[in-house]
Order: C-alpha cells, then sequence, then structure tokens
C-alpha cells in the first residue's frame, strides 16, 4: 500500500512559478502511475497530469499543457509537478493520488475514481 503527501505550494503572481512535490512511502512505488488532481472551491476535481510507473509516459490536460510538467524520481520515491506561467485560473487545491492498476491507466489516467491514496493536498493562490 502506498501513502502520499503533498507539499510545495504557496501565493504567487501570475507568470510565476512552483513546484509541487509528492512524498510516497510503501513498497513497489515504481509499479504505480501516479496523477496530479486540482480542486477549486465549488468546484469537481480536475485533472491535471499523470505520469506512468517506470517507462515515464505522461499526460496532461489541456488547460496547463506547454506549461506543467510532470515528473518522478523512483530512487526517492517522489513525484513533482513543475508549474510555470501560473494563471489566476489555476487557483485550487492540488493533490497527488496513486493510481488503482487493475485499471487501464491509458484509458482512465484522467479519472479521479480511479486513484486512491489521496494525500491531504496543497493549496496554490495565484494572484493578478
Amino acid at each position: 500500500q502506498v501513502q502520499v503527501a503533498e507539499s510545495g505550494g504557496g501565493s504567487v503572481q501570475a507568470g510565476d512559478s512552483l513546484r509541487l512535490s509528492c512524498a510516497a512511502s510503501g513498497r513497489s512505488f515504481s509499479n504505480y502511475p501516479m496523477g496530479w488532481f486540482r480542486q477549486a472551491p465549488g468546484k469537481e476535481r480536475e485533472f491535471v497530469a499523470a505520469i506512468k510507473g517506470t517507462v515515464g509516459t505522461t499526460y496532461y490536460a489541456d488547460s496547463v499543457k506547454g506549461r506543467f510538467t510532470i515528473s518522478r524520481d523512483n530512487t526517492k520515491n517522489m513525484v513533482y509537478l513543475q508549474m510555470n506561467s501560473l494563471k489566476p485560473e489555476d487557483t485550487a487545491v492540488y493533490s497527488c493520488g496513486v493510481y488503482q492498476t487493475a485499471y487501464s491507466f491509458n484509458a482512465y489516467y484522467a479519472s479521479p475514481d480511479k486513484y486512491d491514496a489521496w494525500g491531504q493536498g496543497t493549496q496554490v493562490t495565484v494572484s493578478s
């Protein structure tokens, strides 16, 4: 069983950058695809980015493509989300989740209900 904890959020100006970190504990971390999601007040949880376990294939929401980069370091059990050119609409609580490998990742990587072991989230606030 993998557990996660996010960090790295903060309050920034539009155009700034932040790097979020997701620390995972548990065995066989590299076997699990990981995803970043975000949730703004009054809105549903929204897919941001996902990464496969060992191959490193990545997926992004259209709204962040070209600005955000997801990466992982399996030697450190870490997943990162580098966020550049931040916009006020990026304001949300960002959480990382562990993909349930019983489901086809290529088909369901953007579905939050296919992830579990969510962390507590980290707040990102972008002001204009």
